[in-house]
């Protein structure tokens, strides 16, 4: 396992590779390991805060359960400045919306996997990163999802 700490508008974030994968996401300060891949990562992320990028196109790897893969592939095919609801994602996948949640706020690979354009049936929910609520708006605006927020 390496990782390497970035700066970014939502906060220091250290993103870890494993095996040839990028397999976590989390906010905070860790080690300043030089891969390829963790550099591909830095720089791809970097564009994205600068608004040159919508997409990712690194290796990831979910490590969890069938549904967990499941669940992050579906928030992967969701659109640069578009968001999808729990049920939307659950009616998908024919399992209750609550899962779907709680598999969302399980991402071990956030903004990568865009958790963050999940929302709730009426609207704005929680987010398990960074400073809440406030990161998961700040991604959206940044995204030019601004006007879904109500």
């Amino acid at each position: 396992m390496t990782e390497r700490t970035i700066k970014s508008p939502v906060g220091a974030l250290r993103i870890v590779e494993t095996d040839g994968a990028i397999t976590r996401l989390a906010w905070g300060q860790g080690a300043q390991d030089e891969t390829p891949l963790l550099r591909e990562a830095e720089a791809q992320l970097h564009a994205y805060f600068a608004g040159q990028r919508e997409t990712f196109d690194l290796v990831l790897r979910v490590d969890g359960s069938d549904f967990q893969r499941a669940v992050c592939a579906a928030m992967s095919a969701i659109p640069f400045g578009y968001t999808r609801t729990y049920g939307e994602i659950a009616r998908e996948l024919g399992a209750p919306a609550q899962a779907v949640g709680r598999a969302c706020g399980a991402n071990p690979i956030p903004i990568l996997i865009p958790c963050h354009r999940v929302m709730g049936a009426k609207g704005l929910t929680g987010f398990s990163g960074g400073n809440g609520i406030e990161t998961k708006v700040a991604l959206l605006r940044l995204e030019g999802a601004a006007g879904l927020l109500i």
